[in-house]
């Protein structure tokens, strides 16, 4: 009776396994956002307002100094002024505490920056075969050559490529193929006094600090502001400077008046 009530048993669990194969796993379902309805004309212009907010709002948060934002916080404290609700901060209290939190952030961050460059500019001058000029521009020769060099006010004509501290390229003649041409007075320090030391035919590679390049600024958002910059650069020819000639001043003589002698006799 034992064995029987065994088997039976045996074939219960068998055939309710064999069940719970068959029923399919029930897999909870995934919540879904609700949709946005946009239900006429203000509605649309409304949500086309939003995005074209937000997408600029987030473009201009990536320039804030450290580049971190609480995303939720902001998004409550621009929707309660909004909806002119009462906010933590007072308005005015509020923009002292963005200004000063800016003015303290931008001025660490530019202290990071200011000892990466010097940081890089003194172990680049340890390098083999780089030379420093008094005003703190290095260079190296890479294709010496002899005969004249360019003054300031000549126009001169070379290829180069333009790198940042990490070797990103930023401005490249090369990588256009078409060489440049410019007055050597009318470009940032660092060029001016670089192409001084060059003779056509030369290739040099200079390590330009930021004071003799963009300075504090940095240039187009291509060039951080404090960014020592390396150029590699070929002098291909000199334009010698002609001052115009000197037009003489033409001196017209005077006008003399002449008083008329009467001839008649007075009565």
């Amino acid at each position: 009776m034992k064995k029987i009530l065994l088997v039976v048993s045996v074939l219960i669990l068998a055939l309710n396994n064999a069940e719970a194969k068959k029923k399919p796993v029930q897999i909870p379902p995934v919540p879904v956002a609700p949709q946005i309805v946009l239900t006429n004309d203000v509605d649309s212009m409304s949500y086309a307002l939003g995005i074209n907010i937000g997408s600029d709002f987030a473009n201009n948060l990536k320039g804030i100094p450290g580049g971190k934002s609480n995303i939720d916080l902001l998004i409550k404290g621009f929707s309660q002024a909004l909806k002119e609700d009462s906010t933590i901060l007072t308005k005015e209290v509020a923009q002292t505490y963005f200004r000063d939190y800016i003015t303290k952030a931008q001025t660490k961050e530019n202290d990071l920056k200011k000892a990466e460059a010097e940081n890089f500019l003194a172990e680049n001058k340890l390098k083999e075969g780089v030379q420093t000029t008094p005003s703190g521009l290095q260079y190296l020769i890479l294709t010496p050559s002899e005969g004249e060099k360019p003054q300031p006010t000549d126009t001169v004509k070379v290829h180069y490529t333009g790198t940042l501290m990490d070797g990103k390229v930023f401005d490249s003649s090369v990588e256009r193929g078409e060489p440049i041409e410019f007055p050597l007075n009318g470009v940032i320090p660092g060029w001016t006094e670089g192409l001084q030391l060059m003779s056509v035919g030369s290739k040099y590679k200079f390590y330009i600090p930021y004071q003799l390049a963009y300075g504090e600024r940095g240039a187009g958002g291509v060039v951080p502001p404090y960014s020592p910059l390396v150029f590699e650069v070929e002098l291909l020819g000199i334009k010698k400077f002609v001052p115009a000639p000197k037009v003489e001043e033409v001196k017209t003589p005077a006008k003399t008046t002449t008083k008329k002698v009467s001839t008649t006799k007075k009565k």
